[in-house]
């Protein structure tokens, strides 16, 4: 009888005292065009974020626009079809490439993991962005 009360408190236990563990979430996205351009963007991203730390690392390329990029920013939250605010700025040089990561709030981490946030390419034609890519799992 002690047995059958002593496994399932250990058990318990056991589960309780277990650390917490950061969920490394990768995502990926596709840069398409937005806002009218008439450039045909190529490039991908591909992040992991890091839910314990609350950071999102980044890498991405692009090219075929219209002209240099002159700022990169995460934005969100919002859909495919939805344009949102800054939530962080990407910082140069941009050269077609870029790497690095990004401190974020808990609220930012969610909208991350529901797919509601986009890297967006501003160039000085399309000055609210000429190309952007959803950042999905």
């Amino acid at each position: 009888m002690l047995s059958r009360v002593a496994l399932p408190a250990l058990a318990l236990t056991l589960t309780a005292a277990s650390p917490a563990y950061a969920e490394i979430v990768k995502l990926h996205g596709h840069f398409i065009t937005e806002h009218n351009a008439t450039s045909h963007p190529l490039g991908e991203v591909s992040a992991k974020l890091d839910t314990k730390k609350n950071t999102l690392s980044y890498h991405f390329k692009y090219s075929h626009l219209s002209g240099p990029v002159n700022a990169i920013h995460l934005h969100g939250p919002a859909s495919v079809t939805e344009d949102a605010g800054v939530i962080a700025p990407v910082n140069g040089p941009y050269t077609g490439q870029s790497r690095g990561t990004l401190q974020l709030t808990p609220e930012q981490v969610k909208d991350v993991q529901d797919g509601k946030t986009y890297i967006n390419l501003h160039t000085a034609r399309y000055a609210e962005g000429e190309a952007r890519a959803q950042l999905e799992r």
